[in-house]
C-alpha cells in the first residue's frame, strides 16, 4: 500500500484545486442540492437545481404543492421521496433555525434524506468541518488503491480513510478522490494508462496479470 504522503502528492498532482461541483449560493441550496445528488450526477443536479432555486427560495419550497417538485428534479430521479425531502426539510430548517442550516451533526442526520455523506459534505463546506464523505468514487478508489477492501461499508471506509490520513487533509483529500474517482478511475474503463497509481492500484494489478 501507498504511504499517505505518496497519495496526498498523487492527488495534489491530478488535482490541485479540488472543490465540490455542486453549484450553490447559500446554505440550504448545497443542502437540498446534496440531497438531489443521491444517485444522480452532479451535473444533472445542477441543471435542476437551477430552475428549483431561481423558482423557489426555502419559505417558497416548505409552501409548493409536491407536484411542482417532483415536476423539477424528476430528473434526478426518486423524485417522489427527494420532493418529499425537500419539502420537509424547508419546513424542519424555517421553523428551528429560521431557514439556517446549523453546525449540527445529529440535528442534520435527523433531517429526512440526510445521511452521514450528505452531513460530512455540508459541514466540510459550509462550517471547515473536517469530514470524509464516502460516496461511490470515494469508496471505488479507496478499494482499487487497497486503502479499503471490497466488503467494506461506507462507515468502515471512513473510518480507514481518516486512521491513514492527517485531519487537516480529509476535507481536500474527500474532494480530490470524488474527482479523481469522477474523471480518471472511472468504474468502467478507468484510464488506467500512465496513472500515477498504477503500482499500488489492486484494480490494475487484476487486469495487467
Amino acid at each position: 500500500m501507498m504511504k499517505s504522503l505518496d497519495i496526498i502528492n498523487n492527488l495534489d498532482y491530478y488535482y490541485p484545486v479540488a472543490k465540490c461541483e455542486l453549484n450553490y449560493t447559500k446554505d440550504y441550496e448545497l443542502l437540498i442540492a446534496t440531497i438531489l445528488s443521491a444517485q444522480c450526477t452532479d451535473k444533472r443536479v445542477n441543471m435542476v437545481t437551477k430552475e428549483l432555486f431561481l423558482k423557489y427560495d426555502l419559505v417558497g419550497l416548505k409552501n409548493a404543492c409536491l407536484k411542482d417538485i417532483e415536476k423539477i428534479i424528476r430528473p434526478c430521479g426518486s423524485y417522489t421521496k427527494k420532493a418529499f425531502y425537500i419539502k420537509n426539510v424547508a419546513l424542519r430548517l424555517l421553523e428551528d433555525y429560521n431557514g439556517v442550516v446549523p453546525n449540527d451533526r445529529k440535528y442534520l442526520e435527523s433531517l429526512p434524506g440526510v445521511g452521514r455523506k450528505t452531513c460530512n459534505v455540508v459541514l466540510a463546506n459550509i462550517y471547515n468541518v473536517p469530514t470524509i464523505a464516502v460516496d461511490t468514487h470515494v469508496a471505488r478508489v479507496s478499494k482499487r488503491l487497497g486503502l479499503a477492501v471490497d466488503t467494506d461499508s461506507v462507515l468502515v471506509i471512513e473510518q480507514k480513510l481518516m486512521n491513514k490520513f492527517p485531519k487537516d487533509k480529509w476535507s481536500r483529500l474527500h474532494h480530490q478522490l470524488v474527482l479523481f474517482g469522477r474523471y480518471n478511475c472511472l468504474a468502467r474503463k478507468p484510464k488506467c494508462e500512465g496513472c500515477l497509481f498504477n503500482n499500488s492500484c489492486e484494480y490494475y494489478k487484476k487486469i495487467t496479470r
